[in-house]
This record gives structure tokens, C-alpha cells and sequence, in this order.
């Protein structure tokens, strides 16, 4: 192929949203630096390339709010800005995502699985994404932010509408209408939160942003608005789309859920390979501010760049046997997370909910296999399973 060949290979064709890998690993060996056809994005798919830019924010820049039209009116904080600033913003966030911080909401996270599961277990099936797998981080989010699980249905709709306009209509230009008008919606319901807890205020997540500072001063209500945006859209989805991916796999490959249903001890490290290998978040866009060379490729300032997390991740070059999935690999830099400043501000949330997840689920369900006659629905961009029928004997 030459660099204007990257139609060869598509991402978002449904056939390699089920199984992208051997897609990567092309990618890897025969470009892992091409320009999109069309003056598309430049793609980077190699891991020690993927690493650098998401450490090199002076030249790959997260600054895109404008290009994402996501239905905000500012940029997402600390996501959407680079250091300094972000830097600045970060610091007084990383404290309430610590892992000991995040421990404290196991309890509630074990709690939340086994409801689910008490609801669904006699039946002897379930469509998972909807009957756990949405729900259990959404609940995640509604405790991080001290809000009441009849919430719930309003933040998935909310989610939805700027995640998957596309599900609500096929048209470009209503799809933008939808997400504009469903930002507003975000930033009306967090305006509302906002006086709600100034006049009684709780020792939530809302709390904490109401009585920080930067510089001597209060975050003001735009930026803790734009810190709840953010907040909403990545605390929703993720995690849902990993879980999915993971159990899907380990229907599909009892060998390897019985190791785990019979020494749960491994369920940690078998998190972090099925983060390695079932990627959620495909790509990660960058703006580069400046020229530019990166795998033998010129980029010019302002170009879009979308580094591919998927492929890295499978790169030979940093992983031995990266083709196989392996529960007990020793060394495993996953960068599913992200790396550099804008690594994943939830990532210790996103691991304990994945971890809680499964333990509770193989707890009670150790055998169960895809429903027959039917077939995972897998999307691209995020990589998810949109539909994952399952049964088991009840």
C-alpha cells in the first residue's frame, strides 16, 4: 500500500468492528504511519508512535473542541486543554480519582452487581449490555457524584444523545441539532445541581468542585460545567463497552473463563489483558500545532492525527505473543487508559468496576455461553458490543 491506501483497510466496516485485530496488526507491519485518503487524518498505529504523541502534547494537541462538536459550548475540562493549564486542573481532580478513593466505593459497586444479577438470574438469559452492563457504571457514576439511582434513565438518554446521535436519525446535520441540543440539556441540569448544592451542600463530587481553587480563587460555574460535561461522557460509556467486549470473549472461550471462574484470584491481571486486547476506546484524536515527522511521514500544523490505542496495543514491538491473550502475561504496558497528561482521569474507577464486575458475575454465573442462533453486534469507534444475547441454566 501507499499512504493514499488507507481505504484498504476500514475501521468502521461492521465485519472489522467484530474482529479488528488482524486489521491492526496489518496496519503495524505495513504502515504504521499513512494519511487517510482524501486529506483524512494521519494514522498511528505503532505503539512506541501512539506513546510519543500522547506525551508530546506541546506538539499533539488535545485543544479540539471546535472539531469534535460534541454539543459543547467550551472545551471539556481537563480533557479538551493542554498544559499548563490542564496540569493545573488535574491537580485537584487526580486526589478524588486516587485508587484508595476510589476503594471506598466497593462496597456500593458489589451491592449494585448483585441487585442486578438477582433480577436476572432465574431467567436463564438476558441481553447483557442493557441488563447489566450499561446500568452498573452508570450507577457508578450517580454515587461518584452523590446523585439518586432514579437518575439513571435521564444521564443513559443524555449520554446517548451526543455519544450516538445516529441512533435517532441518519442525518449529519440533525445529528449535530441533537447533540447541540442535548448539551444544552447537560449544562441546564448541572446549572441546576450547582444552586442545589450551594444551598445544601454534600460531601459528594459536586461538593469537592464547589469548595476547590485554583490560584487562591474558586473554580467558577463555567469551568465546573465543563468538568461535569466531561464527567458525564466519560464516566457513561467506557466501561460499559469493556465490559461488554469481555464477556463476550469469555463466551466465546470457556477454556479461559474456567481458569478464572476456578482461581478468581486472576480476575485483575485478566482485566488488564482483556484491556490490552478489547480496547474500547479505538483512537484518540490529536491536532498537531506544529510541522512535524513521525514514522517517515511530514505532518503539517493543524492536520488531525487519530492515534490508534487498538493497534498499539497489539504491537510486537512492545508486547511478546500480542496475537494471544494471555491472563498471566507478566509484562503489560496496556495504554488502553491513555498515557502522558491526559491519561484517563477514572482509570483506578474504570479498573474497579471491571474487576467488581466480573468477580460478582462468575460468582453467580459461571457458565454461560452466547444464546443460540445469535451473534454479538459489535460497533466501530468505540468498540462495544451493542448486542450480546446470553444464556445459562438457571
Amino acid at each position: 500500500m501507499d499512504q493514499s491506501d488507507g481505504d484498504a483497510i476500514n475501521l468502521f466496516d461492521p465485519a472489522v468492528a467484530a474482529c479488528p485485530h488482524a486489521s491492526y496488526q496489518r496496519l503495524i507491519q505495513e504502515q504504521p504511519v499513512m494519511r487517510a485518503p482524501l486529506g483524512g487524518a494521519v494514522l498511528v498505529s505503532r505503539y512506541e508512535d501512539v506513546l510519543f504523541a500522547l506525551r508530546t502534547p506541546e506538539t499533539f494537541s488535545s485543544e479540539m473542541s471546535e472539531q469534535m462538536a460534541l454539543g459543547t459550548e467550551r472545551p471539556m475540562i481537563p480533557q479538551q486543554i493542554d498544559p499548563p493549564d490542564q496540569t493545573r486542573y488535574r491537580k485537584i481532580l487526580d486526589p478524588h480519582f486516587s485508587r484508595k478513593r476510589m476503594a471506598s466505593l466497593e462496597p456500593m459497586l458489589r451491592k449494585d452487581s448483585q441487585v442486578l444479577i438477582d433480577r436476572l438470574i432465574d431467567q436463564g438469559e438476558c441481553e447483557f449490555n442493557r441488563s447489566f452492563a450499561i446500568p452498573l457504571p452508570c450507577q457508578a457514576f450517580l454515587h461518584l457524584m452523590g446523585l439518586p439511582s432514579e437518575e439513571l434513565g435521564l444521564f443513559l438518554e443524555l449520554k446517548d444523545g451526543i455519544i450516538r446521535p445516529h441512533m435517532q436519525t441518519s442525518d449529519p446535520e440533525e445529528a449535530l441539532r441533537i447533540r447541540a441540543q442535548t448539551g444544552k440539556r447537560i449544562y441546564a441540569y448541572f446549572e441546576d445541581l450547582i444552586e442545589k448544592r450551594r444551598r445544601s451542600p454534600q460531601d459528594d463530587m459536586m461538593g469537592h468542585l464547589l469548595g476547590a481553587e485554583l490560584g487562591g480563587e474558586r473554580l467558577s460555574q463555567n469551568e465546573i460545567l465543563d468538568i461535569c460535561f466531561l464527567f458525564l461522557l466519560a464516566g457513561l460509556d467506557t466501561v460499559t463497552a469493556a465490559l461488554g467486549c469481555n464477556i463476550a470473549y469469555l463466551a466465546a472461550n470457556p477454556e479461559q473463563r474456567g481458569t478464572l471462574v476456578g482461581d478468581p484470584s486472576q480476575i485483575g491481571s485478566a482485566v488488564e489483558e482483556l484491556l490490552r486486547w478489547e480496547t474500547p476506546v479505538v483512537a484518540v484524536p490529536r491536532v498537531v500545532k506544529k510541522d512535524c515527522e513521525l514514522g517517515g511521514v511530514e505532518i503539517k500544523a493543524g492536520e488531525m492525527v487519530m492515534l490508534l490505542l487498538g493497534a498499539a496495543n497489539l504491537d510486537p514491538g512492545e508486547f511478546e505473543t500480542p496475537e494471544a491473550v494471555d491472563f498471566a502475561r507478566g509484562r503489560n504496558r496496556q495504554i488502553a487508559f491513555g498515557s502522558g497528561p491526559h491519561r484517563c482521569l477514572g482509570s483506578h474507577l474504570a479498573r474497579l468496576e471491571l474487576t467488581v464486575a466480573m468477580q460478582e458475575w462468575h460468582k453467580r454465573i459461571p457458565d454461560y455461553a452466547l444464546k443460540p442462533g445469535e451473534s454479538p453486534i459489535y460497533s466501530g469507534g468505540i468498540r462495544e458490543v451493542q448486542y450480546l444475547p446470553l444464556v445459562w441454566s438457571s
